[in-house]
């Protein structure tokens, strides 16, 4: 197809085309699911535009000060936590919210409860908006048995039992990666039409990556098989090529990084954290579950991640992510120290 076909094209896909396209493979579906993700996509279209103007606003003094009326400028991530509050709470089709930025999960009021819980991070990586590096916002979605009757244990199930996951990455570009349940597909946003349009149908993670990504400034806590892993990583003895690091610091660029070129993302357990330092329902699960969908795997240190079964809402988890051989790599070096345990 030449430039000019493709500038004409009506066909594109849109996000909202897609995920009704997928419902129509549910019978039982009837759009809930659709209003929920156009509401989440709001929320996700209004943070972009928020961190676009952050600079700015930072440079005319507006970040942190006070307004004509007195009322304090809100910080971004506070901004973007409320956004995605009243977002998910007005689409009519959420029961139970939990966020990295409430301390408490939020029980929307019985009148305008759905059967959905969605567990979001609002803004990951936020203190990286000064340098202008991609930050995000993590999300995935449960379903409840009674939207009548609903208790913390509603959210806190296994990632496996997530109906969907996503991520929305703020960055040259607005992306936003989308699972439900049956592959990844990746969506830019066109600011000319204010739509995300399909531009990574069906990404598949390559079985075996040249990168590992990793704070190698923890490397003095790290446990044993981490640092044999990283160790085999930089000096390989069979006669491959070492791995090139790549670090950004933010999980959502990272894990972007490595679901399109492979590789591994890791973020251990360490003597500094030793329950890990992700958390699992907001940043560990989605992650996993697009990671897994993608053809990948992710895991604990001890179990698939997936697996987990979570206690409390803001719990932690290591997690070590990416092209399928790379983790099956780790998990050798887990299951060896097991051996000689």
């Amino acid at each position: 197809m030449n430039h000019e076909a493709e500038a004409h094209r009506t066909d594109l896909m849109t996000l909202t085309r897609h995920v009704l396209n997928e419902q129509t493979k549910h019978a039982e579906s009837r759009g809930d699911f659709s209003i929920l993700l156009s509401h989440i996509v709001l929320g996700c279209k209004f943070v972009c535009s928020s961190v676009n103007k952050a600079g700015l606003a930072h440079l005319i003094g507006l970040a942190g000060d006070t307004n004509v009326q007195g009322e304090e400028q809100k910080k971004l991530d506070v901004l973007s936590n409320e956004v995605f509050i009243k977002a998910l709470v007005s689409s009519g089709r959420t029961c139970i919210l939990v966020s990295e930025e409430d301390e408490e999960a939020t029980f929307v009021d019985p009148s305008l409860r759905g059967k959905y819980c969605v567990v979001f991070d609002p803004l990951d990586g936020s203190s990286n908006i000064d340098c202008g590096v991609s930050i995000g916002t993590i999300f995935g979605i449960y379903v409840v048995k009674d939207k009548d009757n609903i208790s913390l244990e509603d959210v806190l199930q296994p990632g496996k039992d997530m109906l969907a996951a996503g991520y929305c990455m703020y960055g040259s570009s607005c992306n936003l990666v989308l699972s439900t349940g049956s592959g990844v597909n990746g969506f830019t946003l066109d600011p000319s039409l204010g739509e995300f349009i399909l531009t990574h149908p069906d990404i598949k993670i390559p079985k075996r990556g040249k990168v590992y990504s990793v704070n190698e400034g923890n490397a003095k806590n790290w446990d044993g098989p981490t640092a044999k892993f990283v160790e085999k990583c930089k000096y390989p003895q069979d006669g491959s090529p070492p791995k090139s690091l790549r670090y950004i610091g933010s999980m959502v660029a990272d894990v972007h990084r490595t679901l399109l070129y492979g590789g591994i993302f890791m973020y251990p357990a360490d003597k500094k954290s030793p329950n890990g330092k992700l958390r699992v329902l907001y940043e560990v699960f989605p992650m996993s579950f697009l990671i897994e969908q993608a053809g990948g795997q992710a895991f604990t240190g001890k179990q698939r991640a997936l697996d987990l079964v979570p206690t409390k809402i803001h719990q932690r988890s290591p997690i070590f992510l990416g092209s399928y051989d790379d983790v099956e790599e780790i998990k050798a070096f887990y299951a060896a120290e097991d051996g000689q345990a």
